[in-house]
Parts: C-alpha cells; structure tokens; sequence
C-alpha cells in the first residue's frame, strides 16, 4: 500500500481555469472598449453575434 488514496483526482478533461479568467477578461476588455467607444449612444453595446445557424 504505497499509493495514497486520492478520493477526487484531477479530471484530465476539465478546462484549465485560468484559460477561462483570461478568456473573461479579454471580452470584458473588449466590452468595456465598446462602451468607452460608444458613450453618448442610448442603445447599450452587446459582445455577442446572432447565431446564423438558427433558422425562423
């Protein structure tokens, strides 16, 4: 018994968490350029496309 029993090891397949903090950080980056750009406009800036794939 040299092995120490790990109760929870690490799942090869999860995403690696600070690629996800960096990731969030680049689009709020991105959506907060936007709405420095955009200033005196009403209408809000959104950081996401419609989909082309979904059909009516």
């Amino acid at each position: 018994m040299t092995e120490k029993f790990d109760p929870a090891p690490p799942d090869k397949h999860a995403q690696d968490p600070k690629r996800n903090i960096r990731r969030d950080k680049a689009k709020d980056d991105e959506l907060q350029k936007g709405l420095k750009d955009s200033f005196p406009a009403p209408d809000p800036v959104s950081s996401t496309q419609a989909s082309e794939a979904t059909p009516d």
